[in-house]
Parts: C-alpha cells; structure tokens; sequence
C-alpha cells in the first residue's frame, strides 16, 4: 500500500535508527518501496536558522531583520552543517557531495538574502514582504539538507530513492503549493521508488506566512491529499501517551492507540499538537487515516487517528495542558443584563490579533485565557479604558480529553483528584460536546496538576 510519511527534525538526527526501524523494518525488494518521505531539518538546525523554537534565541534571520551583518553567521553555518554530516559517514554518505551541496545552496541563497537586503535599503518596497521571503530562504536550507542526505545514504544501499526538492531553488515557475507538487510527482512509479522530500515546499502563497513553524506538517499533508495513500504516518521520537512522561513517569502513560481528528484538535489548542491542526483538517476532510509512531518503538502500531472513531467505553483518552498561559479577567457592573459586552471584548481582541483558548463567563466579569507569547500591553490598556477592572495572571490550563468522556461524576472525580492535592480550581469548563475538560490552575500547580488527574483517572 501507499503511504506517506513524516519524520521528524529528532528523528531525523538519529539516522541509523530511521534506517534500521522506518526504512528496514521487516522489509526487503519490493516492499521498501510505495512509499514517500517527507523530512524535517535535522534537530537544531532550523533554530540556526531562523530562531530558538523554545527559547526564543535569534538565528540568522534576526540579524537579517535588524540590519546586522549576516555573511559570518552562514559561514558558520556550513561549518557546523558540514560537521553534521561526519555522523552519517559510517552510513554510507559521501561526505565529498554533501559537503558540496550544502556549501553550494547556502551560497545560493546568500546571494538571494543579499539582494533582498539591497531592496530592503532602498526604502521603496514593504518591510514584512521582503523579510517573509528571507525567512522562507532561510528556512529551505535546513530541509534541502536532511533530504539530500538520506538520498544518498539510502542511493548508497542500492535502493532507488529520489529526493524531491519542493524548495524551488532551481526553478523560478510561479507555482501554488499544490501546484509544485502535483508537478513534482507527476511521472513517479511509486512502486518502484522511495520519495524522499523537503518539509519546505515554495509556493507563491508563502508557506511560512500562513504556517511558521508548522510548515513541514502542511507539506506532508498536502502530498497526501495529491497522491491519497492509504495511510499517513508521523514518526516522532515517542508516542502519542495518555499523559506526558517526563511528568507522570514511562510506567504510569501509555500510547493512546486509538482516537479521531477532533480529539487531535483538542491537544493542538494546548499545544500537545500530534498534527499542526491547519495540516489534519485536509487529511480529515478526504478521510485520509493519521498513525503516530515512536521512531524507537517499530514493532509497537502506535496511535490511529481516524474521521470517525469514538471510544467504545465511555473513557478519558489523554491528560495534558500547558504553563505557558495568561488568564485575562474583565470586570465591569454594567455587564449585568447588557447585550454585547462580551462582543465588545472580543472586538478588542481581534483588533490586536489575539486568539484564546479558554472562556468562562458571570454577571459581570469574563475571564479569558490566551498564550503568553500572544500577550500586548495595548490590548490590556484598551480593555481599560472600555471597562471597570482588568486582571492579568499567569497560569497553566490541564485538560483531560477523550472521544467519549461523557459520564457522570467525571468532573467531581477530577475536582476531587486535584483538591486531594491542595490544588485549587481558579476557573474549569467544557462545551456540550464534552470532548474536553479544561482547568485553569496557579502556574506553580501544573506538574500536580497533571500527574493528580492522570492518577484520578487511570490509577
């Protein structure tokens, strides 16, 4: 059967470990074929490019975008991207050739990035659309890169891969996305080839100006959506847990096995994201089936994600949640019995590009929850001006979610697991659906949060 598949920037860097559990495992002849690879950069190596994802540290394309030199940074680059590829030697990569590639494409897009720069000066054109296209530049290297090696490595073993270039460096056609796709993969026997491909695709909509950081999930979900295989598949450095190990402990989670796309949605809004969610609702909408697996785990099936999945038992399918919100509390008496308050906040929201994730509401006073990183000076001053009382705290929100979580006493029982741990409910709801459970908690609680509602309903 076809399938597409996707590997992560971890996974990636552990080369040996996607040849020997991905691409060998339990396969021979004809079977390693049928399948198409879509790569992220190798660990880090996007973080050099653009920024630290977790901690915010600029790569090139910050001094890019403050008028700093930038030459010396991607001379450094190719020396620590070079030195990268001394780890895949023993692999059967020739290191001559991939040295050589990479050199040569970060030249090429130095000169791009140059001339970008040149425009930029001359104060003639927009700011935001010359630095969206270094960042889209920058951000191709990395994936051009990890592709071009596993296609050597995997050409050295004597299979017939290819790699897919989506960056369009060598080509300047105005192609969509979808466009450039169906172009790249219109003569493939698929039967008879291994697909290694770009995370990054070139389209003259941008894809980085829609996706940032989650463009290499949109490639791969578009791919599937032009060659529909009969499964998708992400490969991730661990599975897809009912809670999240590094806080509850490998021997008190275990992988969710099955589950659907709405439940998907669910952890992408608190940032547990299985699939960047713009990425699954093409897969949904087509019926196109999602399987998470643990690179490090191939003998174990991993996690189904389907359309239409609803748990035979009613039961809790994942506990997670995120530290890194605000809660925004807006006061006002006039509220009481006034149509349009809430209209009135969520005006002032959209006026400052802000989403939430979380709403609770009283006779006068609603509380919003947002990401930290989505917070503005200017959005709080102006719900001060238009109301009484405006509160600002920091907090995490834990959810417990399922595709059939509707029971009675399920919410007393999680009230009663956190409570047992002194941890107070600062604000909680669900939606009729009952799909998720969220509780918003002091910062300082979410750990114990955690691990208290994953004991309250699994132990």
């Amino acid at each position: 059967m076809l399938t597409v598949e996707k590997i992560g920037g971890t996974s990636m860097t552990a080369l040996h470990d996607v040849l020997k559990n991905i691409i060998f495992f339990n396969r021979s002849g004809d079977e390693l074929y049928n399948r198409i690879f879509v790569v992220s950069a190798f660990s880090g190596v996007t973080n050099l490019l653009l920024e630290n994802k977790k901690t915010g540290a600029p790569g090139v394309y910050h001094l890019i975008a403050n008028y700093q030199d930038f030459h010396s940074a991607l001379n450094d680059l190719i020396v620590q991207l070079q030195n990268l590829n001394k780890n895949y030697v023993d692999l059967g990569l020739d290191l001559a050739a991939a040295d050589q590639f990479i050199e040569k494409r970060v030249r090429d897009a130095q000169n791009y990035l140059e001339n970008l720069v040149n425009i930029l000066a001359s104060g003639y054109v927009s700011q935001e659309g010359i630095l969206q296209a270094a960042r889209e530049i920058l951000a191709s290297i990395g994936e051009t890169h990890s592709a071009f090696n596993f296609t050597n490595i995997l050409q050295d073993k004597g299979i017939n891969a290819i790699c897919i270039d989506l960056s369009g460096f060598d080509d300047h056609q105005s192609y969509t996305i979808d466009q450039r796709i169906k172009e790249a993969f219109k003569n493939i026997d698929f039967g008879k080839t291994i697909c290694i491909v770009t995370g990054y695709a070139k389209g003259t909509e941008g894809i980085m100006r829609e996706f940032d950081r989650g463009y290499s999930e949109v490639t791969f979900s578009k791919i599937a959506v032009a060659v529909k295989p009969q499964e998708a598949i992400i490969h991730k450095e661990y599975h897809l847990c009912t809670a999240d190990p590094m806080l509850v402990g490998l021997e008190h989670c275990k992988p969710v096995g099955f589950t659907n796309y709405d439940v998907a949605d669910q952890l992408a809004d608190v940032g547990m994201e299985a699939i960047h969610p713009k990425a699954s609702k093409p897969l949904e909408i087509n019926n196109i089936n999602l399987r998470i697996k643990n690179t490090f785990e191939p003998e174990h099936p991993g996690t189904l994600i389907t359309q239409d999945y609803i748990s035979g038992e009613k039961r809790v399918e994942v506990i997670t949640g995120t530290e890194k919100v605000l809660i925004i509390d807006i006061y006002d008496p006039l509220m009481v019995g006034n149509v349009g308050s809430d209209l009135q906040i969520m005006q002032v929201f959209f006026g400052h590009g802000v989403s939430y994730s979380f709403k609770a509401t009283s006779a006068n006073s609603i509380s919003v929850v947002i990401w930290e990183k989505d917070f503005k000076q200017k959005l709080i001053d102006e719900l001060e001006e238009k109301f009484e009382k405006v509160t600002v705290e920091k907090a995490a929100m834990v959810c417990i979610i399922g595709s059939n979580i509707d029971q009675p006493g399920l919410l007393a029982r999680s009230a009663t697991g956190l409570a047992n741990e002194g941890i107070n409910i600062k604000s909680c709801g669900f939606s009729l659906r009952k799909v998720n459970i969220q509780f918003v908690v002091a910062r300082e609680d979410f750990a114990k949060s955690i691990i208290a509602l994953n004991k309250a309903m699994f132990f």
